[in-house]
């Protein structure tokens, strides 16, 4: 038995590693490396047997997560339940952490998974990249082009889906964004959910534009992207841009805005790591757009029935957070405050709703009721 973490991967994340072989089962403890940034959520490794012949048949062993009361937003460390996939097949999730304090009031969480044979990708919910976006626009037969709309912050080529001609037009349009911060996996797979539907319908009346990947270069270091220094992406919409993803999407607004009848942005999110109550909205504030607000309670009523209590949080109407001290807005502001356009932002959990577990095929069964809900409203 020899264990081997390897965390220079794509999304990778671990650090501090310690494989400890004397206790019942053999345990792999880590950390998750901040990358210099103030808060940190995501890690993401493989871990390989280096001598497969030494693998213990039906074995076991414990993932120990360290540290895990410095990590954001943790309440209950219980609560988390990261993925795993063993080589050649699908992703899993693991059950409810084993949470241990020490005297001191250290706490560190554990899981237990199957011996690794030869491999196990760990992450802490299901990865989504370049990759994943690929095989959706592969599925899509031709429906979604793919257009490099300028450069990240570390010059990675950003992209955007778009599903028609670039001549104006006056079709009612949608513009979606994922991954603001890079580590929130679920608004990708919600919004992977949402275009497989349109690509697939008929009905759709939208032109619809889209980023899946704002965040390019944090998902490929594997940062979590909340609240980075010296600026949250979220926090340096409008007027004077942080960032230079801001420069290239809000330029990328305007052309859309010169190509449909612009009616709802959509920014897809993930909440707190511990909350399991459900997917919800949040609201630009009514100073923004006194009657933009209305129009978005209205979208988030009919987003909150597409969901049902199967998905839908009770309380599915949410003011948005307040932005960072420095000057800036978040992307619902900007787009209902400057541009006047309708936008929310739709959360949807790590883990859990209620007591279920959140599996690919649940998130995208979210994105597709929220698709189907966008069009039946529209048409």
């Amino acid at each position: 038995m020899s264990l081997k973490v390897r965390s220079r991967i794509p999304y990778g994340n671990a650090r501090a590693v310690q494989v400890k072989t004397d206790g019942e089962m053999p345990a792999v403890h880590f950390s998750v490396d901040p990358h210099g940034e103030p808060q940190c959520l995501w890690f993401c490794f493989t871990l390989e047997e280096t001598e497969p012949a030494a693998t213990p048949a039906d074995g076991k062993l414990r993932l120990v997560l360290d540290h895990c009361d410095n990590l954001a937003g943790v309440t209950d460390p219980s609560l988390l339940m990261p993925v795993y996939r063993p080589s050649d097949k699908g992703w899993f999730r693991t059950k409810r952490g084993d949470v241990h304090t020490e005297e001191d009031g250290r706490c560190s969480v554990a899981w237990e998974v199957n011996y690794p044979s030869p491999a196990l990708d760990v992450a802490f919910c299901f990865p989504y990249g370049k990759d994943e976006v690929g095989r959706l626009v592969h599925k899509s037969k031709g429906y979604w082009q793919t257009d490099k709309i300028g450069l990240s912050h570390n010059g990675r080529p950003l992209m955007r889906l778009r599903n028609n001609p670039t001549a104006p037009g006056k079709r009612p349009g949608l513009y979606l964004i994922a991954r603001q911060h890079a580590g929130e996996t679920p608004g990708s797979w919600v919004l992977d959910g949402v275009l497989e539907h349109l690509s697939r319908t008929r009905k759709n009346p939208f032109l619809v534009w889209t980023v899946p990947l704002c965040d390019v270069d944090g998902i490929h270091g594997g940062d979590y992207g909340a609240h980075g220094l010296p600026y949250d992406m979220n926090c340096g919409w409008g007027a004077t841009p942080r960032r230079h993803e801001h420069v290239v999407i809000q330029n990328d607004l305007a052309r859309w805005q010169e190509r449909c009848t612009p009616t709802l942005a959509i920014d897809f999110h993930a909440p707190g790591p511990c909350e399991t109550g459900g997917v919800y909205c949040r609201l630009p504030p009514p100073e923004s757009n006194p009657e933009l607000h209305k129009e978005a309670v209205k979208w988030a009523h009919t987003l909150k029935d597409a969901l049902t209590d199967e998905f839908a949080a009770e309380k599915f109407e949410r003011a948005e957070e307040e932005p960072g001290p420095l000057p800036g807005h978040s992307f619902l502001r900007y787009v209902a405050g400057t541009l006047g356009v309708c936008a929310v932002t739709v959360e949807t959990p790590y883990a859990m709703v209620g007591t279920t577990p959140l599996s690919q095929k649940a998130y995208r069964e979210i994105g597709r009721r929220i698709s189907d809900a966008l069009i039946r409203r529209k048409t």
